[in-house]
C-alpha cells in the first residue's frame, strides 16, 4: 500500500518581496522535504504567505468567521502533519501579523503538531525572540517543537540569497529533527478531539 504524503504547511510572516523571511521560510520547506524523502517518505509542502491574507485578517478579527483563501489556509493548517512557522523580529518579538493570524487559527489545530520555529532579524541579539516568546506561544497551543529552533540574522546571508555554513548547518539539523517526529509513525498523525466522546455527568459523579 502507498504511504500517504506528508502534509507540511510553511507560514511566513515576511511583509517584503522579496524577504530574507520568505527566503528562510522556502529553504527550511524544501530541507524537511529531502529529510522526509531520506526517510522513505514523500511530502505535499504548502507555502501560506501570510501578507496575502492581511485584510482577512483584520475582517476575521472583527466578525469571527474566516472565509476565502483565509478559511482555505486554516483547514490545511489543522490537517498539517508538521508546520513551519516563520516570523520576522519586530519590537523584540513575532511580527504583529504573525501574531493576528494565531489569534484567529481554530482551537486544537496545532494539539500535538510537529513545529519547527525560526525568524529573522537585522542583528543575532534577537535571537532569544524564539525561546522567549515564540516556544512558549506554540506551548500554551500544545505543539510539540523540534529542539533546534532556526533564527538568521542579516550577515547569514550572502550574494544571490546564499547563506553561511553556520545557518545550513542550523536549517540542516532542524529539518531533520522536525522529519524524524513526522516519521515516527505509520500514518499521517490522527487528529484528536477532546469534546468528541465527553464522559457522562454519572461518571465524573462517581469518579469525584
Amino acid at each position: 500500500m502507498t504511504t500517504p504524503a506528508r502534509r507540511v504547511v510553511v507560514l511566513q510572516a515576511g511583509l517584503g518581496q522579496p524577504s530574507s523571511t520568505a527566503l528562510l521560510a522556502h529553504r527550511l520547506g524544501s530541507a524537511t522535504s529531502d529529510a522526509l524523502l531520506e526517510r522513505g517518505l514523500e511530502s505535499d509542502v504548502r507555502v501560506v504567505d501570510l501578507r496575502d491574507h492581511a485584510q482577512a485578517l483584520a475582517s476575521t478579527l472583527l466578525t469571527g468567521f474566516a472565509t476565502g483563501a483565509l478559511r482555505e489556509d486554516l483547514d490545511a493548517l489543522a490537517a498539517a502533519d508538521a508546520v513551519i512557522a516563520v516570523t520576522p523580529v519586530y519590537q523584540a518579538s513575532f511580527s504583529g501579523l504573525f501574531k493576528t493570524f494565531v489569534d484567529v487559527v481554530d482551537e486544537g489545530s496545532l494539539r500535538g503538531t510537529p513545529v519547527l520555529m525560526a525568524a529573522t532579524a537585522g542583528t543575532a541579539r534577537h535571537s532569544l525572540v524564539l525561546e522567549h516568546a515564540m516556544r512558549p506561544m506554540f506551548a500554551y497551543l500544545k505543539a510539540v517543537t523540534v529542539p533546534t529552533a532556526v533564527f538568521a540574522a542579516s550577515e547569514d546571508w550572502g550574494s544571490a540569497g546564499t547563506v553561511d555554513q553556520g545557518l545550513e548547518t542550523r536549517i540542516r539539523v532542524a529539518a531533520g529533527e522536525l522529519a524524524d517526529l513526522v516519521s515516527g509513525g505509520s500514518a499521517p498523525r490522527p487528529r484528536v478531539d477532546d469534546f468528541t466522546a465527553p464522559e457522562g455527568f454519572e461518571e465524573l459523579l462517581r469518579r469525584a
